[in-house]
Parts: structure tokens; sequence; C-alpha cells
């Protein structure tokens, strides 16, 4: 199995549509909240393709290469992980002639784009499940979906009794995907999507599915379609078997995400902790899929990284800059960048604030600095990473990203002590150069007696690289 060669060069900014930019007020809901309302389960307001579209220069400007939707198919919802109908894009979001626009203008810049497919689940407006509230028993999709008995009372209060619902919602009944005409239904909906061009497909809660051939049948249909498609798993925890020719290229990687967290976010890890923790995620899964892993520090299902840090911007940047060292796709949640804040969902979907004067922009430059190194060092795309140092009295952290003279070393000061480290140079592999440059603010330090001294501020990091001698 091959991953898409573009996905080494990705950087990928997700996108709840409804928050990020309203293009186009004429599409809004009568009842639409205004711009920037604190979040709630049931509002709306106003976000949508268009406004996506418009704002692609400032993605272009930040560095990112790659959008992830979150749903766009109609649904109630502002969420739309209850989706109604996998063929129509939501009228509050646009129209197929405007979501062509959007794929047609990203294409044109070289971006990419992959879309959230929700096959686990539907909402109740779901053709196929509407038949069955109104028929019942005598409903000809009775078996799209798993019924324990009859009468169905989906509007009632209290969870799914008498069907399976996803958390047992009654709102989300689950697919019989064993059933060949749902099978057949959800793949003609990859196969449509992918036919009119999207770059590949980030898949909902798919261990629910515990049909391993519908994947293998997905992956097929979608590749078949567009070789170069990213298939991409929702999956919390380390599971290699979800990774291979029959499922995903690539995980959303909150394991990773949790040991950043454990380590520089609440101090729970030591650096020998944290650094064996990294060993074991790199050799969960085949080296060429553990470039595909998506990385991420926030998504619509958690609280904000900078709430969770409560503002630190120190521990902000150390974590952002883990986030670029490791190998893996980076990827980050709109409004992020500019220091958004956010509690558990729904306040973790608030409106972006395209003010800019409430904008962190040291952040943003930070990113776009981060994301420019990465484009322009290979090492930090396709160099792998090796674990040199760990140093538990201090709380420093040594990695290595490639091999050789163009080999990049990242070391850092988790502690909130000042730290003069003295590193030895034989560990980078480096030869006898006599300078190394900080790439993260061009400061020039000197390698004298086979080491380097490196003056560490509380929570700082260095990313360094040998200068030619």
């Amino acid at each position: 199995m091959s991953i898409p060669n573009w996905l080494k060069d990705a950087v990928f900014y997700q996108i709840f549509p409804d928050r990020f930019a309203n293009g186009n007020p004429a599409n809004d809901p009568p009842n639409a909240q205004l711009w920037g309302s604190a979040p709630t389960l049931w509002g709306f307001q106003g976000g949508d393709l268009e406004g996506i579209r418009q704002h692609l220069d400032y993605l272009i400007d930040l560095g990112i290469n790659a959008l992830y939707l979150t749903p766009i198919f109609m649904a109630s919802s502002n969420h739309r992980y209850n989706t109604y109908d996998y063929f129509r894009i939501d009228p509050k979001l646009g129209d197929l002639d405007v979501f062509r626009q959007l794929l047609d203008s990203l294409h044109q810049q070289g971006m990419h784009l992959i879309l959230d497919g929700v096959f686990n689940h539907c909402g109740r407006g779901f053709f196929a499940f509407n038949d069955l509230i109104e028929n019942q028993e005598h409903s000809p999709y009775r078996d799209w979906f798993h019924v324990k008995q009859f009468p169905l009372r989906p509007y009632d209060g209290g969870d799914a009794h008498n069907y399976v619902g996803w958390w047992r919602m009654k709102s989300l009944p689950k697919f019989n995907t064993k059933n060949p005409q749902v099978r057949e239904y959800l793949l003609n909906v990859a196969k449509y999507w992918t036919e009119l061009g999207i770059d590949g497909w980030r898949l909902d809660v798919p261990n629910e599915i515990n049909d391993d051939s519908f994947w293998a049948a997905f992956r097929e249909t979608v590749r078949s379609i567009n070789p170069q498609a990213y298939l991409l798993g929702e999956i919390w925890e380390v599971a290699p078997r979800w990774i291979g020719p029959d499922h995903f290229d690539g995980l959303m990687n909150y394991p990773l995400r949790e040991a950043l967290i454990a380590f520089i976010g609440e101090g729970i890890l030591s650096a020998t902790a944290f650094s064996q923790r990294l060993d074991q995620l790199l050799n969960a899964y085949p080296r060429e899929n553990i470039y595909a892993q998506y990385l991420l520090l926030g998504s619509h299902d958690i609280p904000r990284i900078r709430t969770l840090l409560k503002g630190d911007d120190r521990k902000l940047r150390l974590l952002q800059l883990l986030q670029f060292t490791f190998p893996g796709i980076p990827a980050i949640y709109y409004g992020d960048e500019i220091g958004l804040e956010g509690g558990k969902d729904p306040d973790c979907r608030r409106a972006f604030p395209w003010a800019e004067g409430s904008w962190d922009k040291e952040n943003r430059r930070c990113l776009s600095r981060l994301i420019k190194l990465r484009k322009a060092i290979p090492e930090l795309r396709d160099g792998w990473l090796d674990l040199i140092h760990a140093d538990d009295e201090t709380g420093t952290l040594g990695m290595l990203r490639g091999k050789g003279e163009q080999a990049v070393l990242m070391v850092l000061n988790a502690s909130d002590t000042k730290c003069d480290l003295r590193f030895p140079v034989e560990k980078t592999g480096w030869s006898s150069t006599c300078l190394a440059k900080n790439l993260l603010d061009d400061q020039i330090f000197r390698i004298e007696e086979g080491h380097l001294t490196l003056p560490l501020a509380p929570w700082s990091g260095v990313l360094l690289q040998p200068l030619p001698a």
C-alpha cells in the first residue's frame, strides 16, 4: 500500500463551515444568530462555502494547502453529523455550483479538499428512516437499520430503545451496513463526490462499523476513481488494525495530542516517559503510514488548545513546535492560529473573529514560520525522527529529524527553570561544523569542543540546523 504522494507536503486546516465565514447572507436561515454569538447546539450563524472561497487568500498566506470540512450535506443541525441527504449540499451552506467553484479555486491554487463522511449513522430525516417511521413494520427499508421491535417512536423522550442509535441517540439511527442495499447506497455516495473531484475522506467513527468488508469496498471504490485520494479514519486510540490496504492511510492522532498535553500542558509525563510514549507511537504503524497520520491539537470535538493551556503562550509555542517536528501531517483547527478560545463542544465551535484587533498575531506569525520551514526543509517532511535526549532533572528533550549534515535538531526545555544545556554534537550525526542556526529566530550557536551550549528559557525550544563550515 502506498499513501498519496501529496500528503507529505500537506498542512491541513479544519473548518466547521457554519462558523468560519459568511460569504452569502442570502442563504442564512431567517433566525440566524449574530456572528460571534455564544455557540449552541441548535443555532446557525451563517458560515457557508462561499465564505471559505472568499478567504482562500487568508489560508494561502498562512501556508495552508489542504482543507478538511466537517459535514456539508443536508441536515437539521449546525454540525450536520445527522445527515438527511448525502447527495445534496445543505442550502444554508450553498449549492452544488458553489461547491464546484470552491473546489476549482482550491485546485487552481494547488490545494486539496477532503470531506467528512458519516456512514455509520444518519439523521431521522433521512429518506429511508423517514419511511420506516411512517410505515413501521411495513416499510421496505426496515432492514436498512437495526430494529429491535415496533412501533418506533424516534421523537419520544429518552434514549433509543427499540432501534439502535449511535451512542443510544434517537436522532442518529445506525445503518445496517451488512444490507447490500445500504452498502450500495453508501458506496454510491463515496463514488459521486469522489468523481466530482474531492481529494479524500475523513471517515467519522469508522470503528463503529464492525464489518471490515465495508471499508475494503469503500477504499476500492474511492481509489479506483482517484488513486491519490486520502482516507483518514477518526480513531481515538492506537489501533493498527485500522491501517492498511483494507482500511485507511492514516488516523487522527489523538494519542499524540494526549501525550503532548500530558507532557507540556499538565506536566504529568516526565521527559523520559514522554520520549518513551513517542517511541511507542512511532512504532505502532508501518513507517509510510506514520507520515499519513493527521497531527492535531484541536478539533470540533474537544476544548480549544489555548483554553486548555489557560492562555500560556510559551506552552502553546512548544506544543506547536513538537507538532511540526513529529512525522505526519500537521493540522490547524480554524481559529487556533489567532488564539480563539473555547471549552468543550459546542463552545469550541465559536465563529471566527474577522476583526483583526482580537487576533493573537504573534501566534499566527509563529505558526506561519513553522509552516514555511516545513515546506522549505525536506527533513521536516520526509526525515525519520530519532529521540536522542531526555533528561528528567532538567526537563529537556532532544529529537532529530533526518540524517547527516541536513538533519534538524529540536531541543526544548519543558520546565519552569532556565537551563544552560551542554549538548554533545556527536548525537546529531553532524560533521565537524562549528556553527548551527536556530531556524525559529535565526540565532547562531557555536559548536565548541564537540558540544552546543544552549541557553534555554523556561518552556522554550530551538530548531537547529548546521551551517556549512
